[in-house]
């Protein structure tokens, strides 16, 4: 049982507890109490201030609707200040441009191709508004003249600053130092970087705007190709006359300033027109230079017509110059005109035809060379005709490649009886010679074989001008042994041996024979000689010389002697 004064505590703590409760639910209604009225003074405000709103949104939106009706009007009238603004300056750009137009662009080219467009922009804009304003024509007007002067420009640049290669420089670029590896490419300055970008910008204005479509820029007056036209020979009718020396290294030449123009060219102009510009600037330098090979072979055919064969050895280093650089010519000239890159080739052709029929006709010369007697030595000596022939080869041996594709390429071919010693003394051709493999090779061994075959021939012919058979033979052997001589000294041999194998032995019993006719041409003398015929001499008897056929006999007879031992020997 629960003490009475602990349950007398106890309730009155529970009765503090329960009048504290209750004193915070009254605080607590009490202040719900006040939020609700607040709350409801809150909607009444926010009520009122909506309402307001209302009122206020009603009354501004008119208003709202109005300034921005305003203020497109405001920017109609902005736009339309500034497009007419923007039509009144087309019809003062004449004006405003008038004087750099006049004064032209140099030294001013940015300031001067902006004036070029404000002109250009008012064409445009009277040729789509206003296409039969005055207007129109005055800036139609003061733009082709701006061209002009732009042109005018372009041309002065590029002939106030471009300047000759110096020959010293060309010379540098094209020759060849063997004795260094790798060789450092001469550089072909043309013009200074500052003029060579204003010249770029012009280029591509007139390209873009020009009237031509760039043709303009195929007038480039660049003096590194200038050159007179070539002179026709002076003194006599000879293609010796002609510095052929200086026209090989004229074909050199062009083809060194052609790449370093085409460089300076791909520079400035675009690449759609650098071709048929470039075609257009070195046709003038190349038909000079064609000219000049024209010149040559036709001073080369009047020396065939007076059976001057020699001066057409002149032909064959230009000729083959002129193959060497082909591959490079053509290379250079790629993307030209047919006509253009015909222009070597066709010159190639002329040289080659001309030169196969000179060496064709100087065979057939050597072969049907008269027999006079007035044009014999009258010694027996080598004839004049051996001496030409022989040097003739000799000077063509240097050439000798050049000269077989020449015939070659004229359809020449070596036959059984062009070759050197036939079966004119019935010596036969080596069997065992192989015959030559190629057109180019038959007609290299053309230049030996027949001239050599006709020379043999003829000399044959012509030993019989002679009444004395001993001058007969010596004639052949003299000719014979300085054929055989000259084939050896020089490289002659060597082209000879591949079509005959025997040719040096053939010659040197063909020399025995002549020996040996020469020899019997003394028999009547030798055999009163002989022991038999021998008078018996007796120790001390005088010998009296008109037995041995008057005064100074004996000289005679054994100068004879002499001779026909040192024949043999």
């Amino acid at each position: 049982m629960i003490p009475t004064e602990d349950a007398s505590a106890r309730k009155r703590e529970i009765e503090e507890k329960l009048k504290q409760e209750q004193e915070t639910l009254s605080f607590i209604r009490e202040n719900l109490e006040k939020s609700d009225q607040q709350t409801k003074g809150m909607v009444s405000i926010l009520s009122s201030f909506e309402s307001r709103l209302m009122q206020l949104e009603n009354s501004i939106i008119p208003v709202h609707k109005q300034t921005e009706n305003l203020q497109c009007l405001q920017e109609n009238v902005d736009k339309t200040l500034s497009c007419m603004d923007h039509v009144i300056s087309y019809y003062h750009v004449a004006k405003d441009t008038d004087r750099i137009i006049r004064e032209g662009p140099t030294g001013r080219l940015d300031e001067y191709l902006a004036c070029i467009a404000k002109i250009q922009k008012a064409v445009e804009y009277f040729q789509d508004n206003n296409p039969d304003s005055p207007e129109l024509n005055t800036v139609k007007a003061r733009f082709e003249k701006g061209k002009e002067l732009l042109e005018a420009e372009f041309r002065s640049l590029l002939t106030r600053y471009s300047k000759p290669v110096p020959p010293i420089l060309i010379l540098d670029a094209i020759s060849v130092d063997e004795e260094l590896e790798v060789q450092e490419d001469v550089v072909l300055e043309h013009l200074p970087e500052a003029v060579l970008q204003d010249i770029i910008c012009i280029a591509g204005w007139l390209v873009e705007y020009g009237r031509n479509q760039g043709e303009i820029l195929s007038q480039k007056n660049s003096k590194s190709f200038s050159s007179d036209p070539p002179a026709p020979p002076s003194g006599k009718d000879d293609v010796l006359d002609v510095e052929i020396d200086s026209y090989i290294h004229s074909i050199s030449a062009f083809v060194k300033l052609a790449q370093s123009e085409y460089a300076l060219l791909a520079e400035i102009i675009p690449e759609h027109h650098q071709k048929k510009t470039f075609d257009s600037l070195i046709q003038e330098a190349l038909d000079n230079l064609m000219l000049e090979g024209d010149n040559i072979v036709s001073a080369a055919r009047r020396a065939i017509m007076r059976h001057d064969y020699s001066a057409v050895l002149t032909i064959f280093p230009i000729l083959r110059h002129l193959k060497m650089n082909k591959a490079e010519f053509d290379s250079t000239l790629q993307g030209t005109a047919a006509s253009t890159k015909n222009k070597l080739p066709t010159l190639i052709t002329s040289m080659e035809t001309i030169g196969a029929k000179a060496l064709e006709e100087f065979a057939d010369s050597i072969k049907n060379d008269p027999d006079k007697e007035y044009n014999m030595p009258k010694d027996g000596t080598v004839h004049e005709l051996t001496s030409n022939a022989i040097l003739f080869l000799q000077q063509l041996l240097d050439f000798h490649e050049t000269a077989g594709a020449m015939l070659a390429s004229q359809g020449y071919v070596l036959v059984t009886s062009d070759l050197l010693l036939g079966d004119t003394y019935n010596i036969p051709l080596d069997p065992r010679a192989e015959a030559p493999r190629s057109a180019f090779c038959n007609a290299r061994l053309l230049l030996s074989g027949k001239v050599l075959g006709n020379l043999q021939l003829n000399l044959l012919s012509k030993s019989k001008v002679y009444e004395d058979s001993a001058l007969s033979a010596i004639f052949l052997h003299n000719n014979y042994n300085y054929i055989l001589k000259s084939l050896e000294k020089s490289e002659l041999i060597q082209l000879v041996t591949v079509t005959q194998k025997k040719a040096e032995n053939s010659y040197r019993e063909l020399i025995e024979q002549q020996i040996q006719t020469y020899q019997h041409s003394w028999v009547k003398v030798t055999e009163h000689l002989t022991n038999r015929n021998m008078p018996v001499f007796q120790a001390g008897t005088k010998v009296r010389t008109s037995s041995w056929g008057g005064g100074g006999g004996t000289g005679g007879v054994y100068l004879s002697i002499i001779i026909i031992i040192s024949f043999s020997s």
